[in-house]
């Protein structure tokens, strides 16, 4: 944070004259200059116009180069959401990305890997410094929690509980991440454990770090499975299959679930579907699309049964102002690796989805399915 602020100091707000954008920020109580945490701080005035034109593209590109910025960033971004600013500066820009995921399957087999390249490789020193312990990139589970190593442990868990692992049971985690489930479920449950993964970083991880523990994970496509478990979980992963594979993820989560298995899927949900933030599409995830409910009930019709589902969105409002919290404080160990322009970037990333789940844009759901399991599956929140 304080980077960022001495960012603001070296370059002054500037002179300028009133503009159309002073008069949409100010339906969210936002001033340019002005002196509260929130207010938007310019220091070039041809941004403005920019951000019209160019929307989240041309707000996050010109916050990136230090155009603008905002002493609390999370309070301006969740203003602007609240009020519901975007309805000014809509054109036909926005059009094209939901034709294009709607027209072009982005999650194809050959874009598969294209996602942990960009985002998962950037090394495994970096991610250990934001997250818990256990490196768990999803969502914490707050209700009892004071720390975020608490939270990570009370969702790990919390999904072991709601699987009802036994020792002896084989647990399938579909995009594994670095391990964190997949290692408290073998230590604390005694099951055994498979993961799947497309990120090189993380597949190296887990097996250096589980090695002692009945934990094996590939480095694979989620599509390639064939193999029968008795349970199956997906946290975090889901957010990278995409509308056009929903159907085909849940016929492979069928496909590996035993006739008496229990199936959870983690994931970040949107009310009604909609293509991803073009700005997050563009520099945080690629090919990335948030789910809606309806589209998730439709994929796994037929198929699988519905037990239950839990929304924990305000919880990730919580988990990513701890990862935020974590990052400014070591990014002093990676300011000369990664640069300038990646920090603006990855604390506007962490910020604007912790505004996003705060103003209920997005939220957190766990779906618990079963296989055609007689007398269901025991509630557990």
């Amino acid at each position: 944070m304080a980077s960022e602020q001495q960012d603001a100091i070296e370059v002054p707000a500037i002179g300028r004259s009133r503009h159309f954008v002073d008069e949409i920020l100010a339906e969210a109580d936002i001033r340019i200059n002005g002196d509260r945490p929130w207010d938007l701080q310019l220091h070039r005035e041809e941004a403005l116009d920019e951000i019209v034109a160019r929307h989240s593209i041309g707000l996050g590109e010109t916050y990136m180069r230090g155009d603008w910025d905002a002493q609390a960033l999370d309070q301006f971004i969740y203003r602007l959401l609240d009020a519901d600013l975007g309805r000014h500066i809509s054109n036909w820009r926005n059009v094209w990305p939901y034709l294009r995921s709607y027209l072009i399957n982005l999650q194809s087999r050959r874009r598969a890997f294209e996602v942990g390249e960009h985002h998962y490789d950037l090394g495994n020193e970096f991610y250990a410094a934001m997250l818990d312990s256990r490196l768990t990139y999803s969502c914490g589970y707050w209700k009892e929690a004071q720390t975020l190593d608490e939270a990570q442990e009370a969702k790990l868990d919390l999904i072991c509980r709601k699987l009802q692992l036994e020792p002896g049971m084989k647990l399938l985690d579909i995009g594994c991440g670095w391990g964190s489930l997949i290692g408290y479920a073998a230590q604390k449950y005694q099951v055994e454990c498979v993961g799947v993964t497309i990120s090189r970083e993380q597949r190296a991880y887990v097996a250096e770090r589980y090695a002692n523990l009945p934990v094996t994970v590939h480095l694979q496509d989620y599509r390639i499975l064939d193999e029968p478990f008795d349970r199956i979980a997906s946290v975090g992963m889901f957010e990278h299959v995409g509308h056009k594979n929903h159907r085909e993820f849940m016929q492979v989560a069928k496909r590996c679930l035993k006739k008496d298995g229990v199936f959870l899927l983690h994931t970040i949900g949107k009310a009604k579907p909609a293509h991803t933030d073009p700005w997050t599409e563009k520099y945080i995830f690629p090919n990335g699309e948030i789910p809606a409910a309806s589209q998730i009930t439709r994929a796994a019709q037929g198929l699988l049964t519905l037990e239950d589902l839990h929304n924990l969105g305000p919880d990730y409002d919580k988990t990513l102002m701890a990862w935020h919290e974590n990052f400014e404080r070591n990014w002093p160990r990676f300011a000369d690796r990664y640069g300038r322009r990646f920090y603006r970037m990855w604390r506007y990333y962490l910020l604007i989805s912790a505004a996003s789940f705060r103003v209920r844009r997005m939220q957190l759901w766990q779906w618990m399915m079963s296989n055609d399991r007689l007398g269901g599956v025991e509630r557990i929140c």
